[in-house]
Formats: structure tokens, sequence, C-alpha cells
């Protein structure tokens, strides 16, 4: 069963950092992309940035450019998303995703909620 599992979210003042974690399990990703979402309230969910699982390849959202860096550790079959600068538009539930495609995301995680104050 694959699971995706993230983690690193929370409650946080405009201008501080986070890394939010996302430990995925159940299959083999080798070949796949792992992305980062997310969502804010009364909006849609939007893609942030995605990794190929070598880590060859990054690709971020315009919107995020420049205070996002996705990047990952096969060892641990972890994938990061460190933010910094974090605006109270930062605010929303982050969701991990897994697919062989960026625009197919099959295996998707619960989310964790970052919360950013002004």
């Amino acid at each position: 069963q694959v699971q995706l599992v993230e983690s690193g979210g929370g409650l946080v003042q405009a201008g501080a950092s986070l890394r939010l974690s996302c430990v995925a399990s159940g299959r083999t990703f080798s070949s796949y992309f792992m992305g980062w979402f997310r969502q804010a309230p009364g909006k849609e969910r939007e893609f942030v940035a995605a990794i190929s699982w070598g880590g060859d390849n990054t690709y971020y959202a315009d919107s995020v450019k420049g205070r996002f860096t996705i990047s990952g550790d096969n060892a641990k079959n972890t994938v990061y998303l460190q933010i910094v600068s974090l605006k109270p538009e930062d605010t929303a539930v982050y969701y991990c995703a897994a697919g062989p495609l960026l625009r197919q995301m099959d295996y998707w995680g619960k989310g964790t909620l970052v919360t950013v104050s002004s």
C-alpha cells in the first residue's frame, strides 16, 4: 500500500522559514515525479513544485520561485520542501504527491497545514 506522509507544517510568523517533509513508502518511486501542491482556504489546489525522483530535474510554480526549494533523499525515501520568507498568502494545506508524469499524480498524502501570521 502506497503511503505519502507529510510533516513539518505549523503556525509561523511572516518572514520565517519552514521545511516540509514527505516520506514515501509502498512501492518503488525511482521513475516517478514527486510533487508538492497546496490548497488555501476557499481556493483550488495548485501546483507548487516537483522533482524527478533521481533529483535531476526540478519544477516550480512561478509564484514560488526563489523562495521554495524542493529536494529529495533517495536513501530515506523522503522529499522536502524548504520555504523561506513565508508570507500570509502561503497559508494553505500542503500536499505531497507522486506520479509517473508531472500532470498525473496517482498518489497523495493527507496534507500538512501551514499557517502564516502577519
